[in-house]
This record gives structure tokens, C-alpha cells and sequence, in this order.
């Protein structure tokens, strides 16, 4: 036997004693809950033999009873709260086999090499991660044929294998086959009986906790599933140091078998990994957000994802091999639609990291990348130089124009942040002002909910794990920590500069796939106006924006117009 497999071989041992282990607390608890019930047939069993009589035993007898009875229905009340709780699941989206078969040849070939059970399915995530996902309460629950096409013996353990759509649309096929194996690999743990029923356990608790601690419940019920979701967090805390070395014993078991399959290339395509996070974080951030903030949803992310690596590819001469890998077979090409793949993914990942709606509708409409400089950039330029105007209006600073005072120009803008900066200047009020309005309008946005659609083959309505989360908006992972008010007044200043360039220097709107709006003059991105921007707004000095201004051509004088 190789290290290799001495190493697979402990690692899958010491899983199953920590599963043992979390069986053995379960055991314990009810054990505990049964005892007062087996203290009570002793005690009648022995009153009927002629032992331990009288009116004492008698008033113990019965005593020991009550609190067997009280006991057996508690014991009962948190048993069926477990059973009934729908544990967590993370939002993806399912592909179907018939819209991937490929993909499912590659998966299923994959966990042949592995000799491990293949995954009963697979789903897509809009995130930069893969991992395997245990659903077999969804299985049951549609009945034993709907989990997995191996057989009925490990049906009710095989998870659902859960892929990073950023990896398909930027890793070669091969790459994709390296990154998943010690993935895969984890079904092999996964489908041991005493590893299956300890993460049911594990599961089924923390759900109980979750649904105890939803809001909503009356009194009648939300006083025993308080109760239920006590004695819950009480196991769950017992089991959490088990659980957690069980699932880095089943992680180390699947890496280690997973050496076998295409170890040299796992190397290379953990770089593709890396890079792909740091493009899909910059494509979340710098490009996806703006548009999500203006009520657009641009709905071919991971195309874009691919856009930001080549573009990453080209600046850095760190990444200068990566682009020769483009020519090779991408991963997404496993799938039959992945347009629809890719338009799915891209709206959930709206949901989840921002909060947008489950489906298109008015006031959040999906955008493509075409679009993006017309629809999205110029809009949030100008809706923002609009509402820069309008706290100038509030505040009540004059208009400047000598042909119309009643149009808006940059001038009055920098003719009011002019002058000494600090605490108490122009700038601070007008920032607190812009602060408010954003906060105002963020809080009249509707609320909106209701169960993923997706793209045809794609989503699935009837069956959301979204559902969990409450009608309202999420966001279940901000992208950016609140703006401060100076941060917000650049952001105007500078989106009044912009429109000012396109309306009278011919400027105009673009996208950057690093860093998001752009401004195109002659073509060519202007990247410099930033640091005047802020000598404007912090410290009160023009000149620099000035100069800016005169170089590109932008008369400060002439009416903007505004959305």
C-alpha cells in the first residue's frame, strides 16, 4: 500500500470515529430522555412483586411517573421539531442533465477514476467556490427515485455537486476536471453510513435552531420551538468540535485519494483559481454593482468574468501566459445552453449580493454588455449629477449661468466647493446633504421577493431555497460597507464632471472590465480625474479640476443636461 492510500486510509478512519463519536451523543441524549421512563417500570415492576411497598413508594412511584410522561413529550416535541426543520441550503442553480450532458460525463468519468460514487447532481453557484452539498432531505421528500441514477444503495447519501460558475466560463475543460477531483472525491466519505447519519444529525439540529429562532411565531408556537431550539444549541454545542474535525478528516481523505487524477495540472489550475476570485470580485464591485444600484442587472456575469481575466491577462505581465490558455476548449462549452446558464447565475448573484428581485420586472431589467456605457454608465452619471443639483437647490445656491439660470452647470458646483475646506465648509454640508438623500432613497426603494425564475432549463420556482430567507430583500453578503458622505460627494462631483465632458468636449460613457464606468475621451480612457476631484471636495482647491477641464476641453459654463 503507497503513502497515498496509508494517508486516505487514516484520514477515512479518523472521519468515521469522530462520526462514532457524534452517534454517541446522540445516544447519550436520548438515553437520558428514556431513563426516567425505564426508573418507572422499575418501580411499578417492583411494586408488583411484592417490593418497595408503601404509601412513600407509592407517592415515588407515581412521581417518577408524572415526570417519565413530561419528559417522553418534550423528548417527542424536539424530536419532531428536528424532523420537520428544513435545514439550510445554499441558493444555486440546478442544471439539469439534459442540459449538460457533457458535463455530467466529465463528473461521471471523474468519480469513476476516484472509484467513488458519483454526485446525484449538479448546480451552479455565482461565486468562486465548488463543494459537495447534502440534500437528501429534497430527495425524500420527492421520493427515492428523484436522488441518484447509481443505485438505491447510496441514493440517500450522495450529495449534489456544487461548481463555482466563474470556473466554467474561465477554465479550460482539463483545468476544471483537476480542480474538481478532490471534490468529488469527498463523496466516498459522504456515502459511509456513519459519516451520512452524523451530518444528518448535525444538520437536522442546527436546522431546528434556525427555524426556532425565525420571527413570526405566536406564542402558542414560538414558546416550544424556543424550547425545541434550546435543546438543540445545548447538542449542537456538544457535537461542534466533533463535526469539525470529522469534516477536516473527510476533507483530508478526499484530497488524498484525489492525488491520483491529474495532480500535475491540479497545480496550475489552482493559479486559474486565484485568478479567477480576484476578477470576479473586481467584475462584482467595480462593474456589476453600479448597474444593481441603478436597477439593472447585467445578465451575462461570467462572460464578463472572462472579459475582466483577459483584459487582467494583458496589463499584468504576471498573467501574460494565462491568455495562451483562451484558445483551448472552455469549460462552459459542457453545457447545451450556456447563455441561459450564465443569465440564471448572474440574477441570483444580484440576489444574493445585493438584494435585487427574483425576476425582471419594472425598474430592475437585465442589461447586456453592449449597453452597459449607454444604460448604466451615462444613467448613474447623470442621476447623480441630478441629485448633486437638487441638495444645491435645498441649500439654496444660485444658479450661474448667465444664458439660463434656471439650467445646471458644472461651474455652480465648483463655484459653491470652492474656498477654504474642513469642518463647517461647503463641502461637509453638501456631503451630509447627498448623504441624506441616498439614505432616503434607499429606504423608499420597494421591497420586492418571491422564488427564482432563472432561464429556460435553469432556476426552478416551485422549489427556492430562498424561500427561507423571508420575503424581503437580502442581501446576504454586502459587496461594500457603507459610503461615507465625502466618499458620496466625490462620487457626484465627479459624475457631474463626466457629463459636463460628454455634453460639450464629446466625450463619452464606457466600461472598463477592471474598474467598471468609464470615461472615453478620443477613444482612450481618462483614469486622472479622481485626485482633482478630491482637491475640490477636500480641500476645497479648484485649480487642479481646472486644469484637468482645459486640457480635455470641457466647458464648466455650458448647461448639463440631467435625467
Amino acid at each position: 500500500m503507497s503513502g497515498t492510500d496509508v494517508g486516505e486510509e487514516l484520514g477515512a478512519r479518523a472521519a468515521q470515529a469522530r462520526a462514532l463519536a457524534l452517534l454517541r451523543i446522540r445516544s447519550r441524549a436520548l438515553a437520558v430522555a428514556i431513563l426516567p421512563a425505564a426508573v418507572a417500570v422499575v418501580l411499578f415492576a417492583a411494586d408488583a412483586q411484592g417490593h418497595l411497598a408503601g404509601p412513600a413508594w407509592d407517592a415515588v412511584r407515581w412521581t417518577v411517573l408524572g415526570v417519565a410522561v413530561v419528559v417522553l413529550l418534550v423528548t417527542v416535541l424536539v424530536a419532531v421539531s428536528v424532523a420537520r426543520a428544513r435545514p439550510a441550503m445554499s441558493p444555486t442553480v440546478p442544471v439539469p442533465e439534459e442540459g449538460a450532458p457533457d458535463l455530467y460525463r466529465l463528473v461521471r468519468d471523474l468519480a469513476d477514476r476516484l472509484d467513488v460514487p458519483a454526485p446525484s447532481a449538479v448546480a451552479l453557484t455565482p461565486d468562486c467556490d465548488s463543494w459537495l452539498e447534502d440534500r437528501t432531505h429534497r430527495a425524500l421528500r420527492k421520493g427515492p427515485g428523484a436522488a441518484l441514477r447509481k443505485g438505491p444503495e447510496v441514493a440517500d447519501t450522495v450529495p449534489v455537486l456544487v461548481i463555482g460558475s466563474p470556473f466554467l466560463w474561465w477554465m479550460r475543460v482539463a483545468e476544471l476536471r483537476a480542480v474538481l477531483a478532490p471534490v468529488v472525491a469527498g463523496t466516498g466519505p459522504s456515502a459511509h453510513p456513519d459519516i451520512a447519519a452524523a451530518r444528518r444529525f448535525v444538520r437536522g439540529l442546527d436546522a431546528a435552531i434556525a427555524d426556532a429562532a425565525a420571527p413570526g411565531r405566536g406564542p402558542v408556537r414560538g414558546a416550544p420551538l424556543a424550547f425545541a431550539g434550546w435543546v438543540a444549541r445545548l447538542l449542537l454545542r456538544a457535537c461542534r468540535g466533533h463535526a469539525a474535525e470529522m469534516e477536516r478528516c473527510v476533507a483530508a481523505a478526499a484530497s488524498m485519494r484525489a492525488q491520483t487524477v491529474d495532480y500535475g495540472l491540479r497545480i496550475a489550475a489552482q493559479e486559474q483559481v486565484g485568478l479567477a476570485y480576484a476578477g470576479w470580485d473586481r467584475l462584482l464591485t467595480r462593474v456589476a454593482l453600479p448597474a444593481w444600484r441603478m436597477g439593472r442587472w447585467p445578465s451575462r456575469l461570467d462572460a464578463g468574468v472572462v472579459s475582466a481575466l483577459t483584459e487582467l491577462s494583458r496589463r499584468d505581465r504576471l498573467a501574460d501566459g494565462f491568455a495562451l490558455r483562451l484558445g483551448e476548449r472552455p469549460a462552459c462549452d459542457l453545457l447545451e445552453e450556456p447563455g441561459a446558464a450564465d443569465e440564471a447565475a448572474s440574477l441570483l448573484a444580484a440576489r444574493l449580493f445585493h438584494g435585487g428581485p427574483a425576476e425582471s420586472g419594472p425598474g430592475w431589467a437585465p442589461v447586456d454588455w453592449q449597453q452597459y456605457p449607454d444604460e448604466v454608465v451615462d444613467r448613474k452619471w447623470r442621476s447623480e449629477a441630478a441629485r448633486l443639483h437638487r441638495v444645491l437647490d435645498t441649500l439654496g445656491v444660485p444658479r450661474v449661468s448667465a444664458a439660463d439660470p434656471a439650467v445646471p452647470t458644472l461651474a455652480r458646483v465648483m463655484e459653491h466647493l470652492s474656498g477654504p475646506g474642513g469642518p463647517g465648509g461647503p463641502g461637509e454640508a453638501l456631503a451630509a446633504g447627498i448623504g441624506a438623500a441616498v439614505a432616503r432613497e434607499e429606504a423608499e426603494a420597494p421591497v420586492h421577493g418571491g422564488p427564482e425564475q432563472g432561464g429556460p432549463g435553469y432556476g426552478g420556482a416551485a422549489d427556492d431555497p430562498l424561500d427561507l430567507w423571508g420575503p424581503g430583500p437580502l442581501p446576504l453578503f454586502p459587496l461594500q460597507p457603507p459610503r461615507t458622505g465625502t466618499e458620496l460627494l466625490a462620487d457626484h462631483v465627479a459624475a457631474m464632471v463626466c457629463c459636463a465632458a460628454v455634453d460639450t468636449a464629446g466625450a463619452a460613457p464606457g466600461l472598463d472590465w477592471l474598474d467598471g464606468p468609464a470615461l472615453l475621451v478620443g477613444g482612450e480612457r481618462r483614469a486622472d480625474l479622481a485626485a482633482p476631484v478630491l482637491s475640490l471636495v477636500e480641500d476645497g482647491d479648484p485649480d487642479p479640476l481646472l486644469n484637468w477641464l482645459a486640457e480635455v476641453g470641457v466647458r464648466s459654463d455650458k448647461p448639463v443636461r440631467l435625467v
